[in-house]
């Protein structure tokens, strides 16, 4: 997929966005049928550059009733000062 994302400027903040999707076992819930065919369209440098690269795939996939693409916020999920988890 060709995406033209801006270069964001060196000052701007990064609030990095990830857009993925799949088809789902149920569609009213959130559980992939196969994590191996997970469809990961791209990690985005602000919310409106994901939400032109979300639309873009899910009318790529709007005759697949169980297929949906999901925004990621993912700069919400980092916050190195405070994560003290040990990750196995």
């Amino acid at each position: 997929m060709s995406q033209k994302n801006k270069e964001p400027k060196k000052n701007d903040p990064q609030l990095l966005h990830i857009v993925l999707g799949g088809e789902l076992e149920d569609v009213q819930k959130t559980r992939f049928q196969d994590l191996s065919e997970i469809d990961f369209v791209g990690a985005f440098p602000d919310y409106a550059t994901a939400f032109t690269a979300w639309k873009s795939a899910a009318q790529r996939s709007v005759d697949n009733a169980h297929m949906r693409y999901f925004i990621i916020h993912a700069h919400r999920l980092f916050d190195p000062e405070h994560d003290h988890h040990d990750h196995d």
